[in-house]
Order: C-alpha cells, then sequence, then structure tokens
C-alpha cells in the first residue's frame, strides 16, 4: 500500500500520442491541455503575425516566423514542449522540421481564460530561464500588452491603441488593437 503516490511526469512522447485535434502543452512534466482559442484571439494573432511576417519580408530578414500549432522543444529535456501563439527565431540552426529546438529570439503569448496564470507566470519563468530574448503577454481582456525584455531586463505596459517597440527590431513598432 502506497502511502505517498508520486505524481505523473509527463514526456514528448505523451504529446505525440495525444489523439488527432487535441492539443496540450508539457511544461517540467505537467501536461496543460489547450482549449480552442476565440475568435478575438484568432483575430489578433492573425494579425500580428502579419505585421511581423511582412516587416521581416522587407527587410529581407534571417529570422523565421510560426504561429501555433508550433512546437516549441524549450529546454534539451522531454518534459517541456510549448505552442506559443506566434514564434520568431532568428537562429536557421535551431529549426527543424519538428519545430524549434532551443528559446525562439521572440515569443508572444494572446491569452486565455485558461491559459492566463501559465501565460503570466508559469512560461514567463520558462521563457527568461531558457533564454527567450522578448516575451509579450497580449491580454484581451485587460486591453494590454505586457513587454518583457529579458535581455535588458525590462517591463513595459501598453494600452491596445499604442504603439509597442520590438525590442529585437529597432525602429519597428506593432499597434495592437
Amino acid at each position: 500500500m502506497d502511502a505517498l503516490r508520486k505524481e505523473d511526469v509527463y514526456t514528448i512522447d505523451d504529446i505525440y500520442a495525444l489523439t488527432d485535434g487535441e492539443r496540450a502543452e508539457l511544461i517540467d512534466g505537467k501536461i496543460y491541455y489547450m482549449a480552442p482559442p476565440s475568435r478575438t484571439h484568432q483575430r489578433i494573432s492573425g494579425k500580428i503575425y502579419q505585421i511581423i511576417a511582412n516587416y521581416i519580408d522587407s527587410k529581407g530578414g534571417k529570422c523565421e516566423i510560426y504561429a501555433a500549432p508550433f512546437a516549441i522543444f524549450l529546454n534539451d529535456d522531454d518534459i517541456n514542449y510549448l505552442e506559443p501563439d506566434i514564434s520568431v527565431i532568428c537562429d536557421q540552426s535551431k529549426l527543424d522540421d519538428k519545430g524549434c529546438h532551443g528559446a525562439p529570439d521572440w515569443v508572444i503569448e494572446i491569452v486565455s481564460p485558461s491559459s492566463k496564470s501559465r501565460d503570466y507566470m508559469t512560461k514567463l519563468f520558462k521563457y527568461r530561464t531558457a533564454g527567450v530574448r522578448e516575451y509579450w503577454i497580449v491580454d484581451t481582456d485587460k486591453q494590454m500588452t505586457m513587454v518583457y525584455g529579458f535581455e535588458k531586463d525590462t517591463v513595459e505596459q501598453y494600452n491596445f491603441g499604442d504603439d509597442v517597440p520590438v525590442g529585437i527590431y529597432v525602429g519597428f513598432s506593432i499597434c495592437i488593437q
């Protein structure tokens, strides 16, 4: 008889074993199932993606942008697997057909009711310690964007309608509405 039950630790194999259409992230061996995004979430995600992609293309940039679902194997382990809403990766050696192996340069998460605490706390810590250079949390309920510039240890808050400067690209900003 077990007095103490060891908590299950899941791996990337468990993520790949999910049924078709089921999505989840894996953080430190714990599975977090993801609900389908709202229309507002998808509209904002699509607009941000379009603006960033157009900017990269107009500058002939080497960075690549990906929208969820796109796998981020954040650490060199089998217990962390994330699917940020938007990822910008500038180091091509991190990319293969399975996703990004290591920290993206820039990650944007659009808050959903079920992901709020993970986006503001758990993922913030994971992205910072993994080496993400810039992390945005777009909160549609609060109509604001939190910008974490990990390289310069900055935190800025912007309201929807403000021009939000992009730390990894000098002179580039995005107005989220």
